[in-house]
């Protein structure tokens, strides 16, 4: 089923992204990207006008409502561009390219993006939000236009100079400096340098706007782990505290905003996000098992609950839910940023009557309000638990409230289905679900995989975007990387062989499609024929990157089957981007933890017993922070590679029993629970490796 168009709609009424058929009824003649457009812009010879955004992005809206739903400036856009309408999720590779382009010509990215183009689709200028007339220190967005368009016809040379200058630079982009691989060494230098970022007070990276940054949380993560330091756990322990109680979180439905416009996660921009919430809930996890603090396994079930009710997407409008998770919720409703979350001081009291007196104390809301008149719900100020049964008055309130906004006007929902952040989401189920003994969780992540696996798939590859029954675009390096990965948490969750099956099919279609024969893979495939360019680069935007996740893959693959091709790649992968530390290590967080998934895994292997009879020692692996482990679970010796240090071993007396391996070296074998967990806390971080480095200053 399709959304119905008229006439009078533009070219966008037959596509499928919720962010493209929110400009169908436009006055600017869009086109979406491709040939079509491209062709018209060199028969007329018009420049393009390239425009970005996505459903839940709020500046998007803004722009639209100034400028593209303006039938005058609409007019002046048709006469003088060619104009193309791009959701940034559907081609991330195409927006990655143009904000590359942006940066390179000194501005900050972001979105909306609109950029400049030639009619063959090179970039000569551009910028974001631009407003329609002249304000906020911004040029107007109709003075934009005549001056790009005088600009194109009137000064060729200038036009084609910046044009060859950015291809150059765009070029060098994808060559990334190389060197001899990546060190354990250099894993703990970046984070013990990353960590003197993160605020002391509030937690995160720095001051405002504050994003939660998962990957480098994850790093820090690991090098506390591995290290034994306190720093860097205690700055993950802080960040996701102060994520978790602050207005970031929503208090009432679950679920986490995108950023924080302040430095103390009170004021989101309230778009919610599923690649977020996919990678917070990994860090949520972690932090429960290191530390068992009820706030982290309250905000990991209230999330997934928020998933499982409102972000599986439907097979058509109103009909059978697909399997997979949609992409957004948005940060508007009823063309207002925040209302559908925020609340006044008589509202409160009108629906929780004389219970509001604690609920007012406890999650900050006041007379005035605590942004722009209203209240962002928070307990950033009361983060402590309260006894047992005020915490129940709290969460009968919650409740409440939460049935009454119900009732309001909901934000708008992008319910595509992205091949990559579903990766990401049936990884983080999977996980949670393994941690919480939760086969409600699992089962959902097990249904998307087979979602995407069956039906975002022409047989031969995998496809980027569903929506209602129609696939777009092929995949890119990222579907693929974190697709991959999904399938082999699955299996070493499950131990079900053919989760390790598919995970070594799509290894061998991106080394067919992606690879780079000068090191390193291509974030588009080799039959890509509507870009400028094949963009290659390893750092970590909102998501962990295609090569930096494609890394860890290639590691658990060597450590699950002892194939010596993926120990290849992953070393030549990781040498291909190695120069590149040198310069910073901010952006490649990711790519690190790979390197150390490679050189310094734990490889758990679980035998079972004669009878399959467990004994709970996987339930004690489930409840252990161990960040760097690969589970192993053979059902049979032919599971268990050849070169695994535990080849040839056996369950003890025919009980189920546990073998701790690091390198070609394996523990004695474990039965006990307590034995097992103690030998797991010290074995995580037993290899110091390169680690005694002098503390950095």
């Amino acid at each position: 089923m399709t959304e119905q168009h008229t006439a009078q709609d533009n070219r966008l009424a037959r596509e499928t992204s919720p962010y493209l058929l929110q400009h169908r009824h436009n006055p600017v003649d869009w086109y979406p990207w491709g040939q079509e457009a491209l062709e018209k812009a060199q028969q007329e010879n018009k420049p393009i006008l390239l425009s970005v955004g996505y459903a839940a992005c709020h500046w998007c809206h803004v722009m639209a409502h100034e400028s593209f739903e303006n039938a005058e400036i609409a007019g002046r856009m048709n006469r003088l561009f060619v104009n193309i309408k791009v959701d940034r999720e559907e081609r991330p590779d195409l927006d990655g390219i143009y904000q590359s382009a942006l940066a390179l010509l000194g501005e900050q990215g972001g979105w909306p993006l609109t950029m400049f183009l030639t009619p063959e689709g090179e970039p000569f200028w551009g910028g974001t939000y631009f407003p329609a007339t002249a304000r906020f220190g911004r040029p107007g967005f109709v003075d934009v236009l005549d001056a790009m368009s005088q600009a194109y016809h009137d000064k060729p040379e200038a036009v084609q100079q910046n044009v060859a200058a950015l291809r150059e630079a765009l070029q060098k982009l994808s060559q990334p400096q190389s060197g001899e691989g990546i060190s354990l060494q250099a894993h703990d230098l970046a984070a013990r340098s990353l960590v003197r970022h993160i605020d002391p007070v509030e937690g995160g990276l720095g001051s405002a706007p504050k994003f939660p940054q998962p990957p480098i949380l994850k790093l820090l993560w690991l090098a506390g782990i591995r290290s034994g330091r306190d720093e860097e756990r205690n700055a993950v322990l802080r960040t996701l505290e102060r994520m978790s109680q602050g207005g970031l979180y929503d208090h009432l439905g679950g679920g986490y905003a995108r950023y924080a416009t302040d430095d103390k996660w009170l004021v989101p921009h309230f778009e919610k996000m599923l690649y977020d919430n996919a990678q917070i809930l990994d860090l949520l996890n972690e932090a429960w098992k290191e530390t068992g603090h009820t706030l982290y396994a309250l905000r990991i079930r209230e999330t997934v609950e928020w998933l499982l009710r409102e972000m599986r997407a439907e097979r058509e409008p109103g009909g059978p839910l697909c399997g997979g998770f949609a992409s957004s919720l948005d940060a508007d409703s009823e063309g207002e940023e925040g209302r559908f979350y925020v609340w006044s001081e008589a509202e409160v009291d009108r629906i929780l009557g004389p219970d509001s007196a604690l609920f007012k104390q406890v999650y900050d809301v006041q007379p005035g309000g605590n942004w722009e008149g209203k209240t962002i719900l928070n307990r950033s100020k009361h983060s402590e638990f309260r006894s047992d049964q005020e915490e129940e008055q709290l969460a009968r309130a919650r409740a409440r409230l939460f049935q009454e906004r119900s009732k309001r006007v909901r934000p708008g929902w992008d319910d595509k289905v992205l091949a990559d952040w579903n990766g990401l989401t049936i990884s983080a189920l999977a996980r949670v679900g393994f941690t919480f003994a939760e086969p409600e969780w699992l089962k959902a992540a097990q249904d998307a995989f087979a979602f995407v696996q069956n039906e975002m798939s022409d047989g031969t590859r995998l496809y980027h975007s569903w929506r209602h029954g129609q696939l777009r675009h092929k995949g890119l390096l990222d579907d693929y990387a974190q697709m991959t990965a999904a399938a082999l948490t699955l299996y070493e969750i499950t131990g079900d062989a053919s989760y390790l099956t598919q995970a070594e099919s799509w290894a061998d279609s991106i080394e067919v499609h992606f690879r780079d024969k000068a090191g390193g893979y291509f974030i588009t495939a080799d039959d890509s024929d509507d870009v400028v360019m094949r963009p290659k680069n390893a750092h970590d935007n909102a998501v962990p990157s295609g090569n930096g996740t494609l890394a860890d893959v290639l590691a658990r693959l060597y450590h699950l089957t002892g194939e010596e091709r993926y120990l290849q790649r992953c070393e030549n992968l990781l040498a291909a981007f190695s120069g590149e530390l040198q310069r910073t290590a901010f952006p490649y967080a990711t790519l690190l933890n790979s390197a150390v998934m490679l050189q310094d895994a734990l490889q758990l292997v679980v035998l079972s017993g004669e009878d399959g009879k467990q004994n709970g020692l996987l339930k004690t692996i489930a409840l252990t922070s161990a960040p760097n482990r690969v589970l192993l679970q053979p059902r049979s010796q032919k599971q268990l590679p050849s070169i695994h240090p535990a080849a040839g071993k056996s369950a003890l007396d025919g009980r189920e029993t546990v073998y701790l391996c690091r390198g070609q070296s394996c523990s004695l074998p474990l039965q006990d629970k307590a034995e097992l967990r103690q030998a797991l806390h010290e074995e995580r971080s037993a290899s110091q490796g390169d680690l005694s480095v002098p503390p950095t200053t």
